[in-house]
């Protein structure tokens, strides 16, 4: 294996935590499963629990608005206490709300797990996850670590994605039980979060990724004060933007399309194992050309894939080319997703900071979580069709450019103050 790794021009610490990586990557996949299933199974979802587009946004803004209080403080306690402790709690945590989400619970109700949710899985797991890639691999393999992290990532979900099309289909049996269906896929990832959480707990070891110096509260002034910290975080909050958009992907396929409800949850699940491409590819990308080129180049494909999208005519026949489409704006995606935390390295972030610095960025980068759910909603709720679809989409592509604009403004800081590439 230590062969194959000096073929991929890993470093010695790299190589050495690889696998630690990947644990932490499954981790940092399996958690998200209950806080965003509803996506993947939209159309369901709403029927299931009487929701409109907005309410069902709203479940997103309740996401947002507790994970960026969470973050700021969550990147402190990455910095501070057991990472261990802090994926076992999260996980375990997390899993156990969705057997509360198995009770009949009305949109209110739901709006208190879902800000729980914000908390377990949000809180210090991200900036944690964050933080130890960092640690754990050498400076000139950093595009490589977070490449095979969000890949592992994207194959985590994958499998999780596709155990739970399938427990969806056992649950609707041959009456097509909606209801009993979404139970059943419920259960599969309340008990799959659980069973994570306790596996990190006896195989996550702590001694080598805590950093050499556990910083104070006044950290979050010094972290503020760095440019790079600043551009990362605006970067972060395009490409963010799109993370969330990405799952109107779906009812624009089953709703304006014509694909089944199936369909969309196996393109759901299967567009997954694409990210491996992005990230991994990316990853080597960015480590050769640099995180700059990398970011740009993806921001720009998007941008395209997603007009492509907008131009397709309405109906079933444009099912293949939106697959296809959407494919590949994934895989720029997914470059984009992984090479942001990139970036720090890059900008000459120092080490000891990072889980209070992937706090800072999480609570700038990740705002869009409050607002484009419930735009997206109140869009297609009060423009019905393709007409929604089209102005959400129309915001979106606005967003890319916008992003591909702050990479610019990333590779001029780089060539004035940090390192060149």
């Amino acid at each position: 294996m230590n062969k194959l790794f000096k073929k991929l021009g890993f470093g010695d610490k790299t190589a050495k935590n690889f696998w630690a990586i990947i644990i932490v990557a499954f981790g940092g996949a399996i958690i998200y499963g209950l806080p965003y299933f509803r996506f993947d199974y939209y159309d369901a979802y709403l029927a299931t629990y009487h929701l409109t587009n907005t309410q069902m946004g709203v479940f997103g803004s309740i996401l947002g608005i507790f994970g960026m209080i969470s973050y700021l403080f969550g990147g402190i306690v990455a910095d501070r206490f057991s990472t261990r402790m802090i994926l076992t709690v999260s996980l375990i945590g997390t899993g156990l709300g969705g057997f509360v989400h198995l009770l009949p619970l009305n949109y209110y109700q739901l709006l208190v797990l879902y800000a729980f949710w914000g908390i377990s899985s949000l809180f210090a797991f991200w900036p944690a996850c964050v933080k130890a890639v960092r640690i754990l691999s050498d400076s000139d393999d950093q595009g490589k670590a977070y490449g095979f992290f969000e890949g592992g990532r994207g194959v985590g979900a994958a499998l999780m994605a596709m155990g739970a099309v399938l427990a969806f289909r056992i649950g609707i049996g041959q009456i097509n039980n909606e209801v009993a269906g979404m139970k059943t896929v419920i259960v599969y990832y309340s008990v799959l979060t659980i069973a994570m959480g306790i596996f990190c707990f006896f195989k996550v070891e702590d001694g080598h990724m805590e950093a050499s110096e556990r910083i104070s509260f006044k950290g979050i002034g010094e972290v503020l004060k760095m440019p790079a910290i600043w551009i990362i975080s605006f970067v972060t909050f395009c490409n963010y933007v799109f993370t969330l958009s990405l799952y109107y992907f779906t009812p624009y396929a089953t709703s304006i399309l014509g694909a089944t409800v199936t369909f969309g949850a196996t393109l759901a699940a299967m567009k997954r194992w694409f990210s491996l491409f992005g990230n991994v590819g990316g990853g080597f990308f960015s480590d050769k050309f640099g995180t700059g080129n990398a970011l740009l180049i993806s921001f720009v494909v998007m941008a395209l894939g997603t007009v492509g999208i907008l131009l397709l005519p309405t109906n079933s026949g444009s099912i293949v080319l939106f697959t296809v489409l959407f494919v590949l704006i994934y895989i720029f995606y997914n470059v984009n997703y992984a090479q942001t935390w990139a970036m720090m390295d890059e900008g000459a972030v120092p080490e000891k900071y990072s889980g209070t610095a992937a706090g800072i960025i999480s609570t700038i980068g990740y705002l869009p979580e409050i607002f484009v759910s419930v735009l997206a909603g109140m869009m297609i709720d009060q423009n019905p069709g393709v007409g929604g679809y089209r102005l959400f989409f129309g915001f979106l592509v606005a967003m890319l450019v916008l992003g591909a604009v702050f990479v610019l403004v990333w590779k001029s800081y780089l060539k004035k103050h940090s390192k060149v590439n």
